[in-house]
C-alpha cells in the first residue's frame, strides 16, 4: 500500500502536465498538423484495439425515410435483446397493435450467436449548433452500434446481420396491426404513396376456423391447403411456379363465404385487400394496384360474376352505332363534360393475367380468392386449376355444422332435440346464417333458454319444409297444367291442320266441277 500512496503524487503530477502540453499544442500546432497527429494516434491505438464495430444509422441514403435496416435492428432488439437491459422505452408503432419495448438511447444490451459475444449500443448524437437541418426532427441523430472481436468480422458480416433481418421479419408480422385494405376509386397512382390507391382500417374481424360453420373433413383439408402454401416457398420456386395461390368460394347466399375469407386471415395472420373491379379504371390501373400489394396478403374479389362485365369483347365500331352517335363524337366537347369509358373498362385478358399472369409473379406469398354465388355463369377460364388452385363449395347448413353454431352461440354440446334438428337439416335447405339467428339471444340482458331456441329452431324448420313442399306441389300443378295446355294446343293445331286439309280437297273439288260443265 505505501509504494502505491508514493506513487499516485507522481501519475497526477504527469497527468497534468499532459493536459497542459495537449492546451499547448492547440494553441500553437497549425491545425493541419494537428488533424494528422490525431488521426495517427487513432489508428496507433487501433492497432492494439481487437474490438470492430458496425454502425447502422438511422436515416440512410433515403433521407426522407427511416432506415429498414435500423428498424430492423430495433425490432431484433426488442424482442431478443431487451429483457438484459436496464433501460427501456415504449412506443406504439405505425400499424402496430401492441406497445413496442426497445431499448434506451445510451444503453448497452448484448446478444449471443453460435457461441459468440456481442456488444449492441443504442446511441443518439446531437445535431452541431450552427447546422439548420432542413428535414423536421432530424436534431438528433440516432443509430446502433454492434461491436464485437475482430475475429468474428465474417461471422458477424456473412452470417448474424442476415440472421437479424430474417428474424425481423417474424417479429414484425406477429407485432403488426393487420389491415382491411379497399381501392380507391379514380385514385391516381403514385409509387411514393401507396394512399393513393388503397385505403385501410384495422381488420379485425373475429372469425376463425373453430367458429365456422362447416364439416370437420371439409375444414380440415382446408386448414392444411393453407398450412402447405404458406410453408411451401422452396417448393414453389422448386416447381417453377410463383408464390400464389388461388381459392373459388361458391355456394348460395348466407353460407360463410365471407366468414371464410377472415377465419382465413386470421389463420395465416396476412392483410386482406377487398378489390372492388367496378372502381378499376382498366388494366393498366388492375396492374398497377396489384403492384402496390405486399406479401402475406388476401386479395378478395367478392361476386365475381356480378363485379363487372368480363366477356373480354371489344365495344362494336362506332360507324355501326348511326349517324347521330358519329355527329356527337366530332363535336367539340364541353369544358365540364365527362370523358367516355368505352375503352376503359377491365377486360376478362386483364383479369386473366392480374392473376396467373407475368405480373402475378411479383412479390410472393399471397392468396387470390374470389367468390360468386353462381359458379356456372363463370368463365371456365377464369376458374381453371392453376388460377383458381382450389374450389370450395360453401353448402347449406347440415348437422354437423350445427354443432358447432349451437356450440358457439349456447354452449350447448348435446341435446335431447339434435336428433329432430339432425333429421330435419337432411331434409331442408337452410344457410348457416338463417341457423345462427334462431339461435342467437334476443338481448345482452336476458340469455334466450337453449330448449326454447331449439324448439323455435325446429318451429321454422318445420314451416320451411312445408313451404318447400307447397312450393314442390305448386311447381308440379304448373308444370301439369302447361303439359295440358301444351297437349290441347297441340291437338287444336292438329284439328285445324285437318280442317285446312278439307277446305282445301273442297276447293279443288270445286273446281273440278266447274271445269267438267265449261
Amino acid at each position: 500500500m505505501a509504494p502505491m500512496v508514493e506513487w499516485l503524487p507522481w501519475f497526477g503530477s504527469a497527468v497534468a502536465s499532459a493536459i497542459f502540453l495537449w492546451s499547448m499544442v492547440q494553441n500553437h500546432v497549425p491545425d493541419t498538423l494537428r488533424l494528422y497527429l490525431t488521426t495517427r494516434a487513432a489508428k496507433l491505438a487501433a492497432c492494439f484495439n481487437p474490438y470492430h464495430e458496425i454502425t447502422i444509422s438511422e436515416y440512410g441514403a433515403k433521407r426522407f425515410q427511416r432506415s429498414e435496416f435500423f428498424l430492423a435492428v430495433e425490432a431484433y432488439l426488442s424482442d431478443a435483446c431487451a429483457h438484459h437491459a436496464r433501460r427501456l422505452k415504449a412506443e406504439l408503432g405505425k400499424d402496430s397493435k401492441n406497445p413496442q419495448i426497445t431499448v434506451d438511447d445510451h444503453e448497452e444490451v448484448t446478444d449471443d450467436f453460435s457461441g459468440t459475444t456481442l456488444w449492441w449500443y443504442a446511441s443518439k448524437q446531437q445535431s452541431k449548433a450552427n447546422v439548420i437541418s432542413i428535414y423536421p426532427g432530424r436534431d438528433e441523430k440516432r443509430f446502433y452500434r454492434v461491436v464485437f472481436h475482430r475475429r468474428h468480422r465474417e461471422l458477424v458480416v456473412g452470417s448474424y446481420l442476415p440472421f437479424v433481418l430474417s428474424k425481423v421479419r417474424a417479429v414484425t408480422i406477429n407485432n403488426r396491426q393487420r389491415r382491411l385494405f379497399t381501392n380507391n376509386a379514380g385514385g391516381s397512382w403514385n409509387p411514393h404513396r401507396a394512399k393513393s390507391v388503397w385505403s385501410h382500417i384495422a381488420f379485425e374481424h373475429p372469425a376463425t376456423f373453430d367458429t365456422l360453420a362447416m364439416d370437420p373433413d371439409q375444414k380440415e383439408a382446408i386448414i392444411n391447403d393453407l398450412m402447405a402454401f404458406q410453408e411451401g416457398k422452396e417448393y414453389y420456386a422448386k416447381v417453377g411456379k410463383a408464390w400464389k395461390r388461388g381459392y373459388l368460394l361458391y355456394g348460395p347466399p348466407g353460407t360463410g363465404k365471407s366468414t371464410m375469407i377472415a377465419a382465413m386471415a386470421n389463420f395465416l395472420d396476412y392483410d386482406v385487400y377487398d378489390l372492388e373491379l367496378t372502381a378499376v379504371k382498366n388494366n393498366t390501373e388492375l396492374r398497377k394496384l396489384f403492384i402496390e400489394t405486399t406479401g402475406k396478403s388476401i386479395i378478395v374479389i367478392e361476386d365475381i360474376d356480378c363485379s363487372a362485365d368480363l366477356t373480354g369483347k371489344r365495344h362494336k365500331d362506332k360507324k355501326a352505332s348511326g349517324d347521330k352517335e358519329s355527329d356527337d363524337d366530332d363535336r367539340p366537347k364541353l369544358p365540364m363534360e365527362p370523358e367516355k369509358d368505352d375503352d376503359t373498362k377491365v377486360t376478362l385478358s386483364g383479369l386473366l393475367n392480374f392473376i396467373d399472369g407475368l405480373w402475378s409473379a411479383c412479390g410472393g406469398e399471397r392468396i387470390i380468392i374470389f367468390t360468386t354465388n353462381h359458379k356456372e355463369k363463370l368463365d371456365p377460364a377464369l376458374i381453371r386449376r392453376g388460377r383458381m388452385d382450389k374450389h370450395i363449395e360453401m353448402s347449406y347448413c347440415r348437422f354437423e355444422g350445427f354443432k358447432v353454431l349451437a356450440k358457439n352461440y349456447m354452449d350447448v354440446v348435446e341435446h335431447e332435440l339434435f336428433g329432430e334438428i339432425q333429421q330435419l337439416l337432411e331434409e331442408i335447405d337452410m344457410s348457416p346464417a338463417d341457423v345462427a339467428e334462431n339461435l342467437m339471444p334476443m338481448s345482452k340482458k336476458k340469455k334466450r333458454d337453449p330448449d326454447v331456441c331449439l324448439a323455435g329452431l325446429i318451429k321454422v324448420l318445420k314451416q320451411a319444409k312445408e313451404d318447400a313442399a307447397a312450393a314442390k306441389a305448386k311447381e308440379e300443378e304448373e308444370a301439369k297444367e302447361a303439359e295440358a295446355k301444351k297437349a290441347k294446343d297441340k291437338k287444336e293445331g292438329e284439328a285445324k291442320k285437318d280442317e285446312g286439309k278439307d277446305k282445301a280437297l273442297e276447293e279443288a273439288n270445286g273446281d273440278l266441277i266447274k271445269q267438267g260443265d265449261k
